[in-house]
């Protein structure tokens, strides 16, 4: 199943994206760069939830269930 998912690249160029992605196994991704800004919303929105999904993504079970994925060989 094809799935997009909205993001936004900061000041830095880093790729920040609003929600969670809770996937079975590790997928393949396409990055699609629009030629457009993100609103102050979708901005404010990434940013504010960062630190709490932080919390969520330093848990030792968020470690065992991604674990498998530091087995994969590097590209």
């Amino acid at each position: 199943m094809l799935q997009s998912i909205e993001g936004f690249t900061d000041k830095k160029g880093k790729l920040r994206i609003r929600d969670k992605i809770d996937l079975p196994k590790s997928r393949r991704v396409i990055i699609t760069i629009l030629d457009e800004e993100p609103s102050d919303e979708l901005t404010n929105l990434a940013l504010l939830s960062e630190s709490a999904l932080a919390r969520d993504w330093e848990r030792p079970e968020e470690d065992a269930a991604w674990s498998h994925l530091a087995q994969l060989p590097s590209l």
